[in-house]
């Protein structure tokens, strides 16, 4: 597999602010970094776009949408409440501010899973995405309402929009069950983003609530070579890239912990042939 892009996700820089973050990544190796809300929300975001394109860089998907779905804004207050804040109204001209081409969405709040109801709010989130020239990857997280690979591509076909596509996150993937056969199906020009990073032994659907636990690829139980090898089968060329949350990654100067992650990513796309 090879990606038109190199990603440093924001989560594996987490506690740098966000112009700290450029020399190092594009020292490593990336091509391209994603950015949280929280990253820039007090920001200016042209000087913001200008830094990144000076670095020789440029912002590959803001993250994440969270507050697209009905029921989202009233659900039971969480760990995820801070994040009710993130509705499209406040990111989609965000995205375009920063000069991203994606956009992500994710359900967090556990609500039922409901395949069509849920497509009718993607299609139009997509087509409001339109309007600010972005696309959106539907990312899967095992503890909110479209928890595993076949619930968000269901909703993605059911929405058949042309700028609605996937996030495939393989700590999610493997806490989920998902199923590397579905994923190898899926045409690759409807995965618009990969994110990657290991799990420990002990991962279950409830992982995403531990956010210092995953692994640096090759560290964890996640078979890389079969992941890789289902993805290579797509044809994807997704902007791929590490997405760390990990205490012992934050401790490492910037410039050690983006070339760790750039080593990491070399890694997994060195692993897996199609079958």
């Amino acid at each position: 597999m090879t990606p038109e892009q190199r990603v440093l996700h924001s989560g594996s820089q987490r506690l740098l602010p966000v112009l700290d973050r450029l020399a190092p990544a594009r020292a490593a190796g990336f091509d391209a970094v994603s950015l949280w809300p929280s990253d820039v929300r007090d920001a200016d975001l042209a000087e913001v776009r200008d830094a990144v394109a000076a670095a020789g860089l440029v912002v590959s998907e803001i993250e994440v949408l969270c507050c697209w779905l009905p029921g989202q804004a009233d659900a039971p207050p969480s760990q995820w409440d801070m994040l009710k804040w993130q509705t499209p109204e406040r990111m989609l001209p965000m995205a375009q501010a920063l000069g991203a081409h994606t956009i992500s969405a994710a359900e967090l709040f556990g609500l039922p899973f409901d395949g069509p109801a849920m497509a009718a709010s993607f299609a139009e989130l997509c087509r409001r995405a339109a309007d600010h020239g972005l696309r959106v990857a539907l990312e899967f997280v095992p503890s909110g309402g479209i928890f595993g690979l076949a619930e968000a591509w269901e909703v993605v076909q059911r929405a058949d929009a042309p700028n609605g596509g996937l996030m495939v996150d393989s700590s999610h993937f493997q806490t989920s069950g998902s199923s590397l056969d579905l994923l190898a199906s899926i045409p690759g020009e409807r995965i618009y983003s990969v994110q990657l990073a290991d799990v420990p032994a002990d991962a279950d659907a409830q992982m995403v609530n531990k956010m210092q636990d995953r692994l640096m690829p090759g560290s964890g139980v996640i078979d890389f070579a079969a992941f890789m090898a289902a993805l290579s089968a797509t044809g994807t060329t997704a902007p791929t890239g590490i997405e760390m949350f990990s205490a012992a990654l934050d401790a490492l100067p910037p410039a050690q912990a983006a070339l760790e992650c750039a080593q990491a990513l070399d890694y997994c796309l060195s692993q897996g042939t199609p079958k």
